[in-house]
């Protein structure tokens, strides 16, 4: 089985093009509809949205395979129309992503001066669509240097950064979100007595703010386009963190959100126990290989 999925997930063309995976090794399920459901209905959902968050597990091979499918079939249904953001690449790289996009700058360019991500191949099936298929590609993140910079000083610190290093972020001030992120936040950090201080929680919330204020920036000027957003689960389950976020900044905008586990019930999944995390939930085999 491991050798058949990672001959298909290599086997993907660069213009995207992705053979079927067989349907057993995931499982989508509606929260609100309460039943399993296919791609295409999440496709034909998006008619009466703009911005569908798919919140990943950045090493799970089957959920870069959906957001592939997805964005294929959302480029087929709304054709010029679709594009993709993506927590992968930070707001400072845009030039360089842009360049490759327009076939004027090699790939070994773009992995150095757009700093991908280690696991990049994991992604390039998508980005290789988009570039076939003339798709705008959204640099959604704050780069490292500032999230790190807040990390250490908290988000005061942002202000002594001049007019060009503040455009790569989300307006000053972010707000902190404070409330049920905040206590989910410190959830997954141990606790909140195992919290060193805000600054931690602070650089998270520039993180999701600029991913926030990236797309309402885009879709302020492409307003009938449809957003595929790739992050981490963490920044979009519950409507929450960058989704939160967004709707600061573009209230009107509609969204809709997945989020994805590898998940060790799911031969036999309890779906409410993750209904409150998403539109829908994407349940994938956990004894598939993982991209790393």
């Amino acid at each position: 089985m491991k050798l058949i999925l990672s001959i298909l997930l290599a086997g993907l063309s660069t213009a995207g093009i992705a053979q079927d995976l067989p349907v057993s090794h995931y499982k989508i399920y509606s929260t609100s509809a309460q039943k399993i459901i296919s791609e295409d209905d999440i496709v034909n959902d998006m008619a009466n949205a703009d911005v569908l968050f798919f919140g990943e597990e950045h090493n799970d091979s089957t959920a870069h395979y959906l957001e592939l499918s997805l964005l294929k079939k959302l480029s087929e249904k709304y054709p010029q129309k679709t594009a993709l953001s993506m927590e992968m690449f930070q707001t400072d790289c845009q030039l360089v992503l842009n360049e490759y996009l327009a076939g004027l700058i090699r790939e070994k360019n773009l992995i150095t001066d757009a700093r991908t991500w280690p696991n990049y191949k994991d992604y390039k099936p998508m980005v290789e669509l988009a570039k076939s298929n003339h798709l705008p590609v959204i640099a959604a993140n704050a780069p490292t240097r500032y999230t790190n910079m807040v990390t250490r000083g908290g988000l005061d610190i942002l202000k002594q950064l001049d007019a060009q290093a503040k455009s790569y972020l989300a307006p000053l001030p972010i707000d902190t979100a404070t409330g049920a992120y905040y206590d989910k936040f410190a959830k997954i950090m141990g606790g909140h007595a195992s919290m060193p201080g805000m600054q931690i929680y602070q650089s998270q919330n520039l993180w999701d703010a600029t991913m926030g204020w990236s797309i309402a920036k885009f879709m302020k000027s492409h307003s009938s386009f449809k957003v595929l957003q790739l992050n981490g689960g963490f920044h979009s389950g519950e409507k929450l963190g960058a989704v939160a976020q967004l709707k600061k900044y573009a209230p009107k905008l509609r969204v809709l959100n997945i989020a994805t586990y590898a998940d060790d019930s799911f031969d036999n999944p309890n779906w409410s126990k993750f209904a409150g995390m998403a539109d829908y939930v994407i349940l994938t085999d956990p004894k598939l290989p993982k991209t790393f």
